[in-house]
């Protein structure tokens, strides 16, 4: 650990204390491929959280990194206030994947930039600061993404442009509606959703934002159906809905391109991220024309969507796309999601296996009855799954839930590799 150690005490010393760094001898990636990371010391390690969950189709994608390099070697930049063909062709390749009539799109550089974009266009165009968003969310880290993220551990300031308002529906496992049947649970989030508007607003909010499974939340989501049943009961008050898809787009989720699918609608605005670039820094916004153009000032994004993010992002979708990652994401989950329900029924500690596709989550608890929280365990198995060669995530407002998002092309053998390397970890800890 050497190099690392040497690395990590160079951090300290000039890098934020608040943001945080895995492990306690943390490690650096040297090089990359497919599903696998080499740290500087030379140790492998099979990747299950993908640089949290952009790493989407794989490391060194062959086809990635060519467009890559052809580009560099053309121009790097020009701002938007020139044309840019690859940043049109993306733009109209993922308007046409959004399911959004008359689409848009606005490029820009990460999920905090995309959802602080979104909220400007829905308060602008419902001319109304007031804001809904969900319990235990999480939508980035800029001034205006930071109030809406119903997640106090994620929040550094009490400051705010908006009037927010948090609703439930979002994390079942420790809703006080858990006991219901799905469609109980949904009405009683109507009613709630009902309430807040009622008691808590003048009437003319302007969005509810939310990701249709919670990203650092931990995986956590509501019964299918649950934001289709919101969003017709907001519609009769013009109120818009964006949906947060830097984590749950793409096909990750494996029954869906998108995680709003899932609950029958079409939302007013998307915003995307993380897995489009591959680890170029990409994000945007995809709205209907009428709300896209409501701006009557002027607005750019100096590095969003620049030649060489596009053409990387345009092979990286075309990867996706052409080797049908989202049905790998469908069969993989469900190995994966059978593996950790086998996990769940050896160690008691496991409260709750959840997911879809490949984001999959387990809640750790002192016990299943009481559900209480147990971050220190969580911390354990991280550590302990570091020293089997395997990379995993950590989230959730306690910090007690595991994570596992890997690239979606991961193999069947990989799957099979991981869950050995899970059940050592496990039984270690």
């Amino acid at each position: 650990m050497l190099k690392n150690s040497s690395l990590f005490s160079r951090h300290k010393a000039i890098l934020p204390k608040w943001s945080p760094i895995y492990y306690e001898e943390p490690i650096a990636f040297e090089r990359a491929e497919g599903r696998r990371v080499w740290d500087e010391n030379g140790a492998e390690y099979l990747d299950l959280f993908g640089g949290i969950l952009t790493t989407m189709t794989s490391y060194n994608e062959p086809s990635v990194i060519e467009a890559i390099r052809d580009q560099a070697g053309k121009v790097i930049h020009s701002s938007t206030l020139y044309l840019i063909e690859s940043q049109i062709e993306l733009a109209e390749k993922i308007a046409e994947l959004s399911g959004i009539d008359d689409a848009k799109v606005f490029f820009v550089n990460s999920g905090s930039e995309a959802n602080d974009a979104a909220l400007m266009m829905a308060t602008a165009y419902r001319r109304s600061n007031q804001v809904l968003a969900m319990r235990h969310s999480y939508h980035g880290r800029s001034f205006a993404t930071v109030p809406v993220t119903g997640h106090a551990t994620w929040s550094p300031s009490a400051l705010t442009p908006f009037i927010v308002n948090y609703i439930h529906g979002s994390y079942r496992y420790r809703s006080p509606f858990r006991h219901l049947s799905d469609a109980d649970y949904i009405a009683a989030c109507v009613d709630d959703l009902v309430n807040i508007i009622r008691v808590a607003t003048s009437g003319d909010v302007a969005c509810l934002i939310a990701e249709p499974m919670l990203g650092v939340g931990g995986f956590a989501y509501g019964p299918d159906g649950l934001f289709g049943a919101l969003k017709n009961r907001m519609d009769e008050n013009g109120i818009l809905f964006i949906s947060d898809e830097v984590q749950t787009g793409w096909g990750r989720t494996g029954d869906h391109f998108w995680g709003y699918e899932a609950h029958g609608i079409k939302p007013d605005i998307i915003t995307f991220a993380k897995g489009v670039g591959n680890g170029l820094p990409m994000g945007g916004v995809i709205a209907r024309a009428e709300i896209m153009d409501c701006f009557k000032s002027l607005s750019i994004s100096t590095f969003g969507g620049n030649p060489l993010v596009a053409r990387g992002a345009l092979a990286n979708l075309d990867v996706l796309l052409k080797k049908d990652l989202q049905k790998n994401a469908l069969e993989r989950g469900r190995e994966l999601m059978e593996g950790l329900n086998a996990l769940a029924g050896r160690y008691k500690y496991i409260g709750e296996v959840r997911g879809k596709g490949l984001a999959l989550a387990l809640e750790i608890v002192d016990d299943r009855a009481s559900r209480k929280p147990d971050p220190g365990r969580t911390a354990a198995l991280l550590e302990a799954s570091k020293t089997n060669g395997l990379l995993i995530g950590k989230g959730g407002f306690y910090g007690n839930v595991v994570r596992l998002a890997p690239p979606m092309s991961i193999t069947p053998d990989e799957v099979k590799e991981a869950l050995q390397k899970l059940e050592t970890t496990f039984a270690a800890v």
